[in-house]
């Protein structure tokens, strides 16, 4: 193994310890374990002598090191080595939307498609809850039936999602795990959402990420994000943005928006979740294409369609799980 780069590193024959320290470490390793093995390596020269002082790595460390070697292996991956599918396809239920994120999430796990953006449309209005959330402990069923409100449950983890057509923006993407190698959930939630928040610049809006998976200007929340990582590698991120909320229709459902409020001692849903169109002034559809312009401007993106097969796939999913009571309500 040798190592090269565009990099400051004193002192000079610290390269070759890291260098030699990869040798027989197996291909597979993960970055963590490459990080120990090249952290032990220079530790253990320093008490030996072997370098001429502390190590000074400017700009770089060992897990940017662990990273180039699992890159070079073709185990870690960038934006730029892919090219991402983007769908927008018309109003589906709920179910169906839960049910694509499922089917395309595996289809890429299989090989059989590359990574995919995909914008959301539906016609009424749903809660979709997490995968691991309790349905009676954050939605309010007899709210929900007197307004009209589907209820369905998603694979990702997370809060509950309050969703209505011409009122938030949703979108789910599909990457293969290589995008976000060596990261933590923390991490690779920021990652993911860095291209969103580039593009809400683009529309006025001057937003970051805060907690663990939301995204938030100074007006305050405008989106939560969840993910869901299968066996095989493939990652299911997906955001959705208030872009007009009804404040109270949603705490009339979503019973967690009522405790969390009542914690903050906020007495208006508008405190904590302030919509993109009070902050943009621009249309729905128009806060959409500048997403995929901005998306497109920095990623190889081809326009695509679902497939039938895939359809089909889906529509069985929304028969057998996505509509079956004993799904959305695994957790009581």
């Amino acid at each position: 193994m040798s190592l090269s780069g565009d990099f400051f590193l004193e002192p000079d024959d610290a390269l070759g310890v890291l260098s030699s320290a990869l040798d027989g470490v197996p291909a597979d390793a993960g970055v963590a374990q490459l990080v120990h093995v090249l952290d032990d390596a220079l530790r253990l020269a320093l008490d030996q002598g072997r370098i001429g002082g502390p190590v000074a790595m400017v700009g770089f460390d060992t897990r940017a090191v662990a990273l180039a070697v699992r890159r070079a292996l073709g185990l870690s991956t960038a934006w730029t080595d892919h090219e991402f599918a983007l769908l927008h396809p018309g109003p589906m239920p709920p179910a169906m939307h839960t049910a694509l994120d499922q089917v395309l999430t595996e289809e890429l796990d299989a090989g059989r498609r590359g990574p995919t953006l995909r914008f959301w449309e539906w016609e009424e209005p749903a809660v979709v809850i997490g995968s691991f959330q309790s349905l009676r402990n954050e939605v309010d069923l007899e709210a929900a039936e007197r307004h009209g409100v589907t209820v369905v449950r998603r694979i990702s983890g997370g809060g509950a999602m309050f969703m209505e057509a011409g009122n938030c923006i949703t979108f789910s993407l599909v990457v293969p795990g290589s995008l976000v190698d060596g990261m933590s959930f923390e991490d690779s939630y920021a990652f993911l959402n860095q291209w969103v928040l580039g593009a809400l610049a683009d529309v006025g809006v001057t937003a970051t990420t805060t907690g663990l998976n939301d995204i938030s200007s100074a007006a305050g929340k405008l989106a939560g994000s969840a993910q869901k990582r299968l066996a095989g590698g493939a990652v299911l991120h997906h955001v959705t943005m208030a872009y007009d909320i009804d404040a109270d229709k949603m705490l009339e459902v979503l019973r967690v928006g009522r405790e969390k409020l009542s914690d903050k001692g906020t007495r208006s849903a508008n405190k904590r979740v302030d919509p993109v169109r009070s902050q943009t002034h621009l249309p729905r559809e128009q806060v959409i294409e500048a997403f995929v312009a901005h998306f497109r401007s920095r990623y190889r993106t081809v326009d695509d369609e679902l497939r039938p097969d895939e359809l089909q796939r889906a529509r069985e999913l929304v028969a057998t799980k996505f509509t079956d009571p004993a799904w959305t309500a695994r957790v009581p």
